[in-house]
């Protein structure tokens, strides 16, 4: 069975994650089922708020996705992205640490909304792997976009939170019609 993909309006985005202190065979499940919902709507990342649980738990993978590239440092060393996807991210903090980069963004959880957002270029993180490993990088490009926008679910902040106003205003009328396309669907349950 897939995870239906928590939709803007629900109150869980708003969740700030609670830390994962063992990894037990339900976060080993609620991995797999992440990454299956992932692929189906077709994504990059998801945040286990946007399948319904307020964990610090993000999954990514960016193999399927060549126009717009990542790059990876393991040990201060030039990696392959692929060699660490996908990717497992429990407890994670990230630091930035490149310039701002202003590039497109959509959210699984925001169907067919599209918006320039800036963020750093890049970013280092360190985190839980799925075996509850420590493990530290540094990636940029679409990989620094993506974590970043993951990081963000697991402190409740949404990117409509990093739009401009004006871009945020212009996209008021589809925001509303998911808003209140979820909050129909969440009264009737």
């Amino acid at each position: 069975m897939t995870l239906p993909i928590t939709q803007f309006g629900n109150p869980v985005l708003r969740q700030k994650g609670a830390r994962i202190e063992k990894i037990t065979p339900e976060i080993r499940k609620l991995i797999a089922a992440m990454f299956a919902a992932m692929h189906k709507a077709r994504g990059v990342g998801l945040a286990a708020q946007q399948v319904g649980h307020t964990l610090q738990l993000a999954v990514l993978d960016v193999r399927e996705v060549t126009d717009r590239p990542s790059t990876l440092e393991l040990a201060g060393q030039p990696a392959d992205v692929l060699s660490i996807m996908p990717l497992v991210l429990i407890n994670p903090e990230i630091k930035p640490v490149g310039p701002p980069f202003t590039g497109p963004e959509g959210c699984l959880s925001f169907p067919e909304i599209f918006a320039e957002i800036t963020r750093p270029e890049s970013v280092k993180v360190t985190a839980l792997n799925e075996k509850g490993e420590t493990f530290s990088f540094r990636c940029g490009g679409l990989l620094a976009k993506a974590v970043q926008h993951e990081h963000d679910h697991l402190q409740g902040i949404l990117f409509i939170d990093r739009m401009t106003a004006a871009t945020k205003a212009d996209l008021k009328p589809e925001l509303d019609d998911i808003q209140a396309a979820t909050k129909a669907a969440l009264k009737k349950k």
